[in-house]
């Protein structure tokens, strides 16, 4: 009696499991019959070409007679241009050249007698400035105010130690209290 148990068995089993997933396999054909896998070409790598570092046509860095040289003509150490653009050290600081250009907000504008001003505030005080004033921490010279800009020119240093010019503008900001 065991034996033919185990000979019926299998025959249930495959019975029972052959036509019940047929509608899915076919459902899995009709979804799948357009969808093709599309992998791109992938582009040819760029050749690799060595750097040949030739430090013996380099300037040194760390001369000596090249910085005497230059000091000797006149120049300041690493400036490549003594006749290029200098702050006038001259002249007088005003009050708004103590504080970074980036801790100044302007908070207002007005005109009197066909001169435009800017209300500019610094910490907690309000300073009034016009074209040709000076502000920021980078010789930063105002060369136009409109009623919602200041527009400031500064001169900063670069690396080699000579100066160049850098636009700015100050945006009009609501005053939070």
């Amino acid at each position: 009696m065991i034996r033919k148990a185990w000979l019926v068995v299998p025959l249930l089993i495959a019975g029972c499991g052959s036509g019940e997933n047929e509608d899915i396999k076919k459902w899995m054909a009709e979804a799948s019959k357009d969808m093709r896998g599309k992998v791109e070409k992938i582009d040819e790598p760029k050749k690799y070409e060595p750097f040949k570092y030739e430090s013996d046509k380099l300037v040194d860095p760390f001369n000596a007679t090249k910085v005497t040289a230059m000091a000797d003509a006149g120049k300041q150490p690493g400036s490549k241009n003594a006749g290029g653009p200098r702050p006038d050290l001259s002249r007088p600081k005003e009050v708004l050249e103590a504080f970074s250009i980036e801790n100044l907000r302007m908070v207002g504008a007005m005109q009197q007698k066909g001169v435009s001003y800017a209300i500019i505030k610094a910490d907690s005080s309000l300073h009034r400035v016009k074209v040709g004033n000076y502000i920021g921490q980078n010789y930063g010279k105002i060369t136009k105010i409109t009623e919602t800009e200041v527009m400031v020119q500064e001169m900063i240093e670069d690396g080699s130690g000579e100066y160049v010019y850098r636009d700015s503008t100050l945006v009009l900001q609501e005053d939070k209290k």
